[in-house]
């Protein structure tokens, strides 16, 4: 149980930063005042870097450490690859290998980069 909410966890992570991203240029082309929030934005940029950087390192996501773990100490199976490699192969039969994976998250970070300067982020409200 403990090993499915970490992998709830996980999913809702890879949510925000990917659908919040999709928001964040709906609400551009909207002018949606809450896309300009900063601590949204910056919390959504510090978790697409954090992945990214760990993509590049070769490293596995401390909640996949963590969900294989605990599957493994409730005597179930876990998977050897990557969270999103596992789960997007399970989802839409993608199989690629781990270099490919590293670019998209390097192409996706420069978007998130292009949206920061295309709608930024405002530290205060205006009134």
């Amino acid at each position: 149980m403990l090993a499915d909410l970490v992998l709830v966890a996980h999913v809702g992570i890879v949510a925000f930063v990917v659908l919040g991203q999709l928001l964040f240029v709906l609400g551009g082309m909207l002018q949606w005042a809450w896309v300009h929030r900063l601590w949204i934005r910056l919390a959504h940029l510090l978790l697409l870097g954090f992945v990214i950087v760990q993509s590049w390192m070769g490293a596995t996501c401390p909640l996949t450490i963590w969900e294989q773990l605990l599957r493994r100490e409730a005597g179930q199976t876990a998977y050897g690859e990557s969270f999103i490699e596992h789960w997007l192969s399970r989802l839409i039969f993608f199989n690629a290998p781990a270099w490919v994976f590293v670019m998209a998250y390097s192409m996706f970070g420069a978007l998130v980069l292009l949206t920061w300067w295309w709608i930024p982020p405002r530290r205060f409200r205006r009134a």
